[in-house]
């Protein structure tokens, strides 16, 4: 339930992917006893769809680090270089705006290593060496090559940039959960005889649950830090 948005239905609407067709979703994704679990505890859980760039963004600065530690960040960005939208709440910093901030200024949000990651990614995406929409329009894999090449972003990243930001629901991020839930329930499975990394992995889980992996990946994900590994008998 929605009450009192200022925002339009159109926004929360294409925010919260309410659009999408989840019973034909899980129609498509529902192959074993895990993720039919997982579809009928947690049913009606969404992907979001998140402004590109602040998605890139974020994810840059989740790698090695807790949610409190990423969300503490994010405030402290937005609050140091963001507009203040309403009393006490800032906007994301734009591209320029990073791009062009010093990089002792940065360091005071605790950004770690991640910092010039962060300026260098600001200034492909400011001088347009990077168009961030262009990648809409490119098949996943080819997206997923373009954004692994700026510092600091790897498979992972890549991955979840591309689905909650730019509409690849093939993108099958694979993290430490997934990794365990793979090993746990699919590691016998033939397609991990002669390759079993998290490349691979993510191979596998578009092969396996198709177009609408991501989907399958969220589900997963969510009943594994909910309930850890849960028994399917």
């Amino acid at each position: 339930m929605i009450v009192d948005s200022k925002l339009s239905p159109e926004v929360l609407t294409r925010y919260f992917r309410l659009n999408d067709n989840l019973p034909s979703i899980y129609e498509s994704i529902n192959r074993d006893l895990l993720i039919d679990r997982a579809i009928r505890k947690y049913r009606g859980l969404r992907l979001i769809r998140q402004d590109p760039w602040e998605c890139l963004i974020s994810y840059m600065l989740s790698t090695a680090s807790s949610i409190p530690t990423i969300q503490k960040r994010i405030c402290l960005l937005s609050r140091s270089f963001g507009q203040e939208i309403e009393p006490g709440y800032f906007s994301f910093p734009d591209p320029e705006t990073l791009a062009n901030v010093d990089p002792s200024e940065l360091d005071k949000c605790k950004l770690g290593f991640r910092t010039q990651n962060i300026i260098a990614a600001a200034e492909e995406v400011a001088s347009g060496e990077l168009d961030l929409d262009v990648l809409f329009r490119l098949e996943y894999r080819y997206a997923r090559e373009r954004l692994m090449r700026l510092r600091g972003i790897g498979e992972k990243v890549a991955d979840c940039v591309l689905l909650f930001a730019f509409d690849k629901m093939e993108a099958f991020p694979v993290d430490t959960h997934i990794r365990q839930i793979i090993q746990h329930y699919h590691i016998d499975d033939s397609y991990f005889e002669t390759c079993k990394n998290m490349s691979c992995m993510g191979d596998w889980g578009r092969e396996y649950f198709g177009h609408y992996c991501g989907y399958a990946q969220e589900y997963l994900y969510y009943q594994k830090r909910m309930e850890g590994f849960v028994s399917l008998y």
